[in-house]
């Protein structure tokens, strides 16, 4: 399995505090309060980790999966830096396509994940995460949120996507696309989409946090 984060992993989540300040870890967990105690939580794409770390702080059973060996040893060096020793996390080291335990997991989260992939790959991708989830669970995705508002707002908000896109394409091989409307893609899955959280960068929504519920 090539890992295409050997360069930037390491650096991941410095990148993100750079760009975003902290708005993007806060995208990360802001749907984690619907956790209860002993729900099965899965993290596709799950870097360095800091979102599953606080689900499984709140009691979730947590499982993470990345095809990054250099994202999940980065993720084990923190559990270890930290100190974190009371929590229990499952780690796997897969594609995320060959992981196949459907509806097994009241949430899936998808955090800055999908936008790796071109759209036609994406929409696969999404698919087979909705499969994991059990009926009823939570499908979320964090990542950039699709440019709205005056004209100024929708030019600043692309171009400020298309640096990070850029970059990554530059430097891990990751797909060079427009910005997603993940809530539309998320409803022709079947979804009931709920609350969408934004946060912003110098008054701009630039990063959003959709869940969306499979049903019963």
């Amino acid at each position: 399995m090539r890992d295409k984060y050997k360069l930037v992993g390491p650096i991941y989540d410095w990148l993100s505090a750079f760009y975003s300040g902290k708005s993007i870890h806060r995208c990360k967990v802001a749907m984690l309060d619907k956790l209860r105690p002993g729900d099965r939580v899965l993290f596709a794409g799950v870097g360095h980790g800091r979102d599953a770390v606080h689900a499984a702080r709140l009691g979730a059973d947590v499982t993470v999966v990345d095809l990054s060996a250099t994202m999940l040893k980065k993720f084990q060096a923190n559990l270890e830096r930290e100190g974190i020793v009371d929590v229990r996390i499952r780690q796997v080291h897969s594609d995320i396509m060959l992981v196949e335990e459907f509806e097994q997991y009241d949430m899936v989260v998808a955090n800055f994940f999908l936008n790796v992939f071109e759209q036609d790959m994406m929409l696969r991708v999404l698919a087979h995460l909705i499969r994991l989830g059990r009926p009823g669970a939570h499908i979320v995705v964090g990542d950039f949120s699709f440019p709205t508002g005056n004209v100024f707002s929708r030019v600043v908000k692309t171009l400020y996507w298309y640096g990070a896109v850029g970059f990554f394409w530059l430097f891990a091989g990751n797909a060079f696309h427009n910005i997603y409307n993940y809530p539309e893609w998320m409803k022709k899955f079947g979804l009931q989409v709920g609350e969408q959280k934004h946060y912003k960068l110098l008054l701009l929504d630039c990063y959003w946090s959709v869940i969306g519920q499979k049903p019963a």
